[in-house]
């Protein structure tokens, strides 16, 4: 059972003045409220009997040290380990903290604006500082395939990819479905239904299929990339990987990017490929299209320019995702707490590049002449 830290008052041998006698552990784990109980004491003791005292840390001392300036008392009996801590301590004032003046409000807003592109300055200069460093370990890995580490990279292509395929197929299944649907209802306007086979296969191809499956996968892969590195760096084994000459960046990072910049053309291609599908259904049960018609004029109508521009962006958003969990996951350096900040970090940024890029990719491929 803990003992609590206690006190009593005794009078001297002329029964004027009080002794106030402290005993037992001034430890932070049993002081309890002793400090309150101090406070409200009231009567005239001269001076703070320690001989009762068993043991004391740097929380007693303070304690102790403020309590008796505040009311001019002398400390005696003290143990040779509580007058270090007091002349470690030193002479305590009690001061009242003046609060900071508080700025103009266009001044704050423009102070935390600066702060807020001062912190975007130095994340961009990291990122940047950790593409660098992959870009090295990947110029190290073409020079010396063998530093490649291949049952990392087979593991991670089966997490991003084949792992996947199921999810990425009904999404994209469905989605394929909602657009036919939803397009057959606003052409149908114009008496243009059958050009629904156009705006889904060309839709598909071009555009929901790779994005989509970029936002799947970083919700799905990077995020686990960030909690994965996050929890290794928790346990100290990335820098046992450093102490013994393993580059973290080689070992963690080059398997996880190369991996989802291998399967994500497949999954993109994957992917419209089943919502051209899922188009054909619907064609075939709603709008009195047959599906191997639908598919056939799929076939027509979407320019191999579309496959083209599918399989060009699923490279850049693959890398950015993983660079962006694997980054994120790298900087992790308190707890678990800041895995999970991290991770979430880590999709977001992830999903909000690759839609940036998307927009990007749809200006130039139309300006060179591929709309």
């Amino acid at each position: 059972m803990r003992e609590w830290a206690e006190f009593t008052l005794s009078e001297n041998d002329q029964g004027a003045d009080h002794v106030l006698a402290l005993k037992g552990a001034l430890c932070v784990h049993s002081l309890g409220n002793l400090d309150a109980k101090l406070h409200k004491l009231s009567g005239n003791f001269t001076r703070v009997d320690m001989s009762g005292v068993t043991d004391i840390d740097t929380t007693g001392a303070w304690l102790v040290t403020y309590y008796a300036n505040r009311r001019g008392l002398e400390i005696t009996g003290e143990s040779e380990q509580a007058r270090r801590l007091f002349a470690a301590i030193g002479n305590m004032h009690e001061h009242e903290c003046e609060p900071e003046p508080k700025l103009p409000f266009i001044t704050r807003q423009i102070a935390e604006l600066g702060d807020l592109m001062a912190n975007w300055g130095h994340g961009i200069i990291k990122v940047l500082s950790f593409f660098g460093e992959l870009v090295t370990a990947l110029g190290a890995v073409l020079r010396r395939p063998s530093k490649l580490r291949g049952t990392a990279l087979i593991f991670h292509m089966q997490y991003v990819g084949i792992n996947s395929l199921w999810i990425i197929g009904l999404m994209s299944f469905l989605i394929g479905i909602v657009i036919a649907q939803q397009g057959a209802v606003q052409l149908a306007q114009f008496g243009a239904e059958f050009y629904t086979i156009n705006l889904t296969g060309r839709l598909s191809m071009r555009e929901l299929g790779i994005l989509m499956t970029s936002i799947m996968v970083a919700g799905r892969s990077g995020s686990a990339f960030a909690a994965q590195i996050g929890t290794m760096k928790l346990t100290e084994e990335v820098d046992a990987m450093r102490t013994i000459g393993v580059s973290p960046v080689q070992a963690l990072v080059v398997p996880r990017v190369l991996a989802s910049m291998l399967m994500m053309p497949l999954l993109g291609f994957y992917s419209s490929v089943l919502a051209i599908i899922g188009g054909a259904v619907i064609g075939d049960l709603a709008l009195d299209i047959p599906f191997w018609t639908f598919l056939q004029r799929t076939q027509e109508v979407v320019p191999i320019t579309d496959v083209w521009i599918g399989l060009i962006k699923a490279p850049v958003f693959a890398l950015i995702v993983a660079l962006a969990g694997c980054y994120q996951g790298m900087q992790v350096t308190a707890n678990a707490e800041e895995v999970g900040a991290r991770t979430t970090q880590a999709v977001v940024t992830a999903i909000f590049t690759v839609i940036v890029l998307d927009a990007f990719f749809a200006i130039f491929f139309t300006k060179i002449g591929w709309a």
